[in-house]
């Protein structure tokens, strides 16, 4: 056995053992609100897309194990990945092989991971797409059709286990095959207008899913934030008592769209709008933005403030992972008290920097530059910053889950290419805007009053 395959050979040992020791401490994984309500599609086989229903209908193969099987397949993909890409350059770069494992062990990183969650799902999926095709590609070697094959199932269930999925997909795909700007440029285009078009199909005809209306949240959301922020606009949809209302009852939040949902807020005076097809709201969207482009924009920007924890509050709510399973009656039980104490030590974290998508964003821009998107860290800066851009206009909620492919990839971005060795103006550039970043992101923490931190008090 050469050295070479000697060092391999010990990164491979080294990320099962992490991948078993993950699922030992972890086990059955915690369990969310959302996770619950998927479980029970999975069992009464009655689904709807409020979720994506393949992460339902992948659980329902496994009845009769809990979520522990679910926790396994987002582990797997997650050390398969770190594995792959550190044994792949660990005879030539052992510190940068071993900084790969270490992202996979960041307390709150890992901590939301084995959630049982379709985001942790899709992270799992991208990663371990990444793994398999960095395995070859870092060693400059060609891709097998089989590798191929096995990546494009995960990237194929990526897509589909989160609505948002495809604008990580698309780049990282787009830049991995594609050697031309024009070329992924169209790659780009045409895999998420495949995607979009298809996935009511998939989801709807093939899964089975019925719809749930959970279409109409995007534009319920921009549309009451407009309106609350705009003289009355019989345009938008609301009367006058409804703008009132929301006005008074502060039901357009930044952080989330959910006081607009709930009964206990303004659900009650809103619910006429659960009959309405989401195409009338959207067709009343689109003239809203052009006649109030003020509006729209403070709404958005408040909202992806909010969600990339710029200028927030100290413990920003949904940032640390979770430290219990949602209470059920399915016996999906509890971890133990090692993985508690791990989700302890992940809260001190929640006000670091590496907890902000914001840093990521502007690191993967500065990263992306630097690469002109070449190398699998090009592809996966590219990944990230198309997903953080996505939420520039997709977005109703503020938690750090929905964030954690695109850290992830950035941070495997930076240890695989080094940007700050690149073209000294770009790299000037993006320190300078890190560091602005940075003092308001501090100053914002160091001022301004701690926010509730339970769902209600939020609400």
């Amino acid at each position: 056995m050469t050295r070479a395959h000697s060092h391999r050979l010990r990164i491979v040992i080294a990320a099962l053992i992490l991948f078993g020791l993950s699922v030992l401490v972890f086990a059955p994984g915690y369990v969310e609100y959302d996770s619950v309500g998927q479980y029970t599609q999975a069992l009464t086989g009655e689904y709807d897309d409020w979720h994506p229903p393949i992460m339902a209908r992948l659980w329902s193969l496994f009845l009769g194990w809990g979520a522990t099987p679910m926790l396994v397949l987002q582990l797997a993909g997650w050390w398969l990945g770190l594995g792959g890409i550190a044994a792949a350059i660990v005879d030539r770069r052992p510190r940068a092989a071993l900084a790969v494992l270490a992202v996979g062990l960041v307390p709150p990183w890992l901590g939301w991971q084995v959630a049982i969650l379709k985001d942790a799902q899709m992270t799992g999926a991208l990663l371990g797409a990444v793994g398999l095709i960095g395995w070859w590609r870092l060693r400059d070697r060609a891709v097998p059709y089989w590798g191929w094959a096995a990546a494009g199932l995960l990237l194929v269930y990526a897509a589909l286990v989160r609505a948002n999925a495809i604008f990580a997909v698309a780049p990282l795909v787009a830049l991995l095959t594609a050697g031309r700007c024009r070329g992924r440029i169209a790659i780009v285009i045409g895999l998420t207008l495949a995607t979009l078009g298809l996935s009511p199909f998939v989801n709807h005809r093939l899964l089975g899913a019925e719809p749930s209306g959970v279409a109409r949240s995007q534009a319920l959301y921009d549309l009451a934030g407009i309106a609350v922020r705009v003289a009355y606009d019989p345009r938008l949809g609301f009367s006058p008592e409804e703008v009132a209302e929301m006005r008074a009852k502060q039901c357009v939040r930044a952080f989330f769209w959910d006081s607009l949902g709930e009964p206990s807020r303004c659900g009650d005076r809103l619910n006429r709008f659960d009959t309405v097809p989401p195409g009338q709201l959207y067709a009343r969207l689109a003239p809203a933005i052009l006649h109030h482009p003020l509006a729209y924009a403070e709404q958005r920007l408040a909202h992806v403030n909010s969600t990339w924890r710029l200028w927030v509050a100290p413990r920003w709510p949904n940032g640390a992972p979770p430290e219990g399973s949602e209470p059920n009656g399915y016996h999906l039980g509890q971890p133990g008290r090692v993985a508690l104490a791990w989700q302890h030590m992940a809260h001190p974290f929640v006000d670091l920097p590496i907890m902000w998508p914001v840093i990521w964003m502007v690191l993967a821009a500065g990263g992306l530059a630097v690469m002109r998107g070449n190398g699998l860290a090009g592809a996966l800066f590219g990944s990230a910053l198309g997903l953080e851009a996505s939420f520039l206009l997709i977005s109703v909620a503020s938690d750090f889950r929905y964030h954690l492919w695109a850290v992830i990839a950035c941070a495997l971005g930076l240890i695989l290419a080094k940007p700050w060795r690149g073209d000294p103006r770009i790299v000037r550039a993006t320190m300078a805007v890190l560091a602005i970043l940075l003092v308001a992101g501090c100053v914002a923490r160091a001022t301004m009053p701690v926010p509730p931190q339970s769902y209600e008090g939020m609400l």
